[in-house]
């Protein structure tokens, strides 16, 4: 395993993966950007294509190791793109799309030929889309939905001239470097990609304290304590204490950099998995919010799991409100748990306990009381009721994505 830090639509992303991970298996399977189609998986049809560093690559065929440390950008990052709005729009006009399966790639390289060249014909688009196969609209709606856009640009400038087309590449920038095996062994992640000064020199903002982030879904829950706001706050900076209230969590160890080293152990029925992993938290005092970031692993199933929560603490009376938003992504052989529908109900499960378990550890008066250990998780009764839920749902509207 081999661990990578990049920034993917504006956030910055840690993740462990084996070193022939894709990138279109990174942004898939590990960060739920499911808006990025697979189709031959031979960088042949383009359904794939994603921005890197402000290139468009087939995501497919590019290794994830060699785009350590560079920033990408998938289709689910362009809904407030204006551009994006004038081709999405243009699409719709001309019937450039069908079946749908081929247009994000399609339409993450045409913003890409609108943008490097200002005045393409429909000869140039159709050289510019040869690596983007559609298999049912055929490509005349396309081209001219993209021409469109160009010339409606065009005199929106008052640019009726030619504009020097600006140069393509290369994808990465040269951003791979020797990564660091999650094991502690060092590895090199070479990459023959030439640099690019500019692009290089280009650091995005950090992700604000509290932002729940668009790596995965997010599933909001409340509950009230009768404590008072300065005993919750206090007791939610106390991580050791916070993790034996969690159903199934155990703490292992503290490291000298803050993290913590937890296990959680969960049974569904028959099936029963323990994560290792480790925990870390940031806590902002003036908004009485915060942020605790899991990620484990567990060996039987190789199944990874990956979770963000983030609370905010408000007075309600002589008691505390708490709401939560957690963040999860889930790959590996337990990931057909994952479906929104189960795990919504799921979380809510664990919500609740974690609650009840977080409310007898302060007494009323605001003193610690005692706390018992959660145990093992056991979901048995919970994963049938949220099952229930989801395919009662499913039958209701068999065509929402779940």
């Amino acid at each position: 395993m081999s661990e990578l830090s990049l920034t993917v639509n504006g956030e910055t992303v840690t993740v462990a993966v084996e070193p022939r991970t894709s990138l279109a298996d990174l942004v898939r399977e590990n960060l739920n950007l499911t808006g990025t189609h697979l189709g031959c998986e031979q960088g042949v049809c383009g359904a794939c294509t994603i921005l890197v560093d402000g290139v468009p690559v087939r995501s497919c065929i590019g290794n994830a190791t060699a785009c350590d440390g560079a920033s990408v950008r998938t289709i689910e990052d362009f809904d407030a793109d204006p551009l994006m709005t004038e081709l999405r729009a243009a699409f719709n006009a001309h019937h450039a799309l069908q079946c749908g399966f081929c247009t994000p790639g399609m339409l993450v390289m045409a913003r890409d030929i609108v943008l490097r060249l200002g005045d393409a014909d429909e000869q140039r688009i159709r050289i510019e889309l040869a690596g983007n196969l559609c298999r049912c609209t055929g490509y005349s709606g396309i081209v001219k939905a993209i021409r469109w856009v160009i010339v409606a640009r065009q005199e929106a400038r008052g640019e009726l001239e030619p504009r020097p087309a600006l140069p393509l590449g290369p994808a990465g920038s040269g951003h791979a470097k020797t990564g660091t095996d999650v094991s502690g062994a060092t590895k090199a992640t070479a990459s023959s990609l030439r640099p690019n000064a500019e692009l290089a020199a280009r650091k995005p903002a950090p992700a604000p304290l509290g932002a729940s982030g668009k790596k995965a879904s997010a599933v909001r829950q409340s509950f009230l304590l009768d404590a008072p706001l300065p005993v919750v706050w206090q007791r939610f900076g106390e991580v050791p204490a916070m993790v034996r209230c969690i159903p199934g969590a155990s703490l292992v160890s503290e490291a000298a950099d803050g993290t913590y080293n937890i296990k959680m152990r969960i049974k569904m029925g028959p099936i029963g998995a323990e994560f290792a992993g480790t925990a870390s938290q940031r806590r902002d005092d003036a908004m009485m919010a915060g942020v605790i970031h899991g990620a484990g692993r567990d060996t039987k199933s190789a199944t990874l799991a990956e979770g963000e929560l983030n609370y905010r603490l408000t007075a309600e009376g002589e008691g505390t409100r708490v709401d939560i938003e957690v963040s999860y992504l889930l790959s590996g052989a337990l990931a057909q748990f994952a479906r929104a529908g189960i795990v919504t109900h799921f979380i809510g499960a664990i919500t609740a306990q974690f609650a009840a378990n977080l409310g007898r550890s302060l007494s009323p008066e605001g003193a610690v009381g005692p706390i018992e250990d959660a145990g093992e998780l056991r979901v048995a009764g919970s994963l049938g009721v949220a099952l229930k839920a989801w395919l009662s749902e499913l039958f209701r509207n068999p065509f929402r994505r779940g």
